[in-house]
């Protein structure tokens, strides 16, 4: 990523910075490109295979993320400490240290041995958009985790999931997960209508795309922020009887200053229930994002305690 905390990364961004100490010790997996293909003008799928899986496991999680390490060409890997984590990089030069990007997994397929990543894509912008705009097959590359902690309950009576293109992957497979008598309904928001991408969804979900016009990060302020499309949309919406479960992931500001409150608060949707998250943040750098979540927490901790 640029100047800006871009949707270009994929799902999620964030760089080493003071969160080096919470991912340095774990294992670095070696995969290799297969193949990419377009999604969409704006998505790029990467599928990776390799011996990443003799050391991989899949998660049961449909908001599934591996961090992809992305290491200059130059940097001779292979002659880096064993077993590969990103401490193995520490020595290197400051230019050369791996820069590290959060991306949910599209598919995870152990029997064949491939993991396909979506990955949001705008010219030449971002760490993770360059990577998959320039995949070629053969090429290494270095993935940690996965992690994850989200899952359609069958449990609920009814799901709430919402988001932009950062959390369309997520949302993908958790509506590939939902069982055939599922009811619910599904806010996507994307540029335009050129960023749909086709979706199993059971017959009781309903699926919306909202437009805002633009790139997330371009739009005018009266389409970003506080005025994103998709926060008047779930608003909006019929609220549905029964227990609710809640899937909203995007724009941190749209997320976690909007929809968050009016989900928790006004709905009064405990917290057990809802996976309510920023993924990226208009206006900030993958580094300046992080700290902007961890300075969020704490405020509200503070504020928690307060009361």
């Amino acid at each position: 990523m640029t100047a800006t905390a871009r949707i270009v990364d994929g799902v999620r961004a964030e760089g080493l910075g003071n969160g080096r100490n919470q991912v340095a010790g774990r294992p670095v997996h070696t995969f290799e490109v297969l193949r990419s293909e377009e999604v969409t003008s704006h998505m790029v799928r990467v599928v990776l295979g390799g011996s990443g899986f003799d050391t991989f496991t899949p998660s049961e999680f449909t908001d599934s993320y591996v961090k992809l390490v992305v290491v200059a060409d130059d940097v001779d890997v292979a002659g880096l400490l064993r077993p590969l984590t990103l401490d193995s990089f520490a020595d290197l030069p400051a230019a050369k240290q791996p820069v590290v990007r959060t991306l949910t997994v599209r598919r995870a397929d152990p029997a064949a041995r491939e993991i396909a990543i979506d990955v949001v894509v705008h010219g030449e912008h971002g760490a993770a958009g360059q990577w998959a705009a320039t995949a070629e097959p053969g090429q290494p590359v270095y993935l940690m985790g996965p992690s994850g902690a989200y899952a359609p309950d069958p449990a609920a009576d009814w799901h709430l999931l919402a988001g932009d293109e950062s959390a369309l992957p997520a949302i993908s497979v958790a509506l590939e997960a939902l069982p055939a008598n599922a009811i619910g309904h599904v806010f996507i928001e994307t540029a335009e209508p050129g960023d749909e991408i086709p979706l199993t969804a059971p017959d009781g979900v309903q699926v919306d795309w909202i437009y805002r016009g633009g790139r997330a990060d371009l739009v005018g302020e009266d389409r970003a922020g506080d005025h994103a499309p998709l926060i008047e949309a779930v608003k909006s919406a019929p609220w549905l009887p029964g227990q609710v479960q809640v899937f909203i992931h995007g724009e941190a500001q749209a997320v976690m200053h909007n929809l968050r409150p009016y989900i928790r608060k006004d709905r009064e949707v405990a917290a057990k229930w809802a996976s309510i998250s920023g993924y990226w943040r208009r206006g900030r750098t993958e580094e300046t994002f992080r700290q902007w979540k961890k300075e969020l927490a704490a405020a509200e901790a503070a504020t928690g305690a307060a009361d």
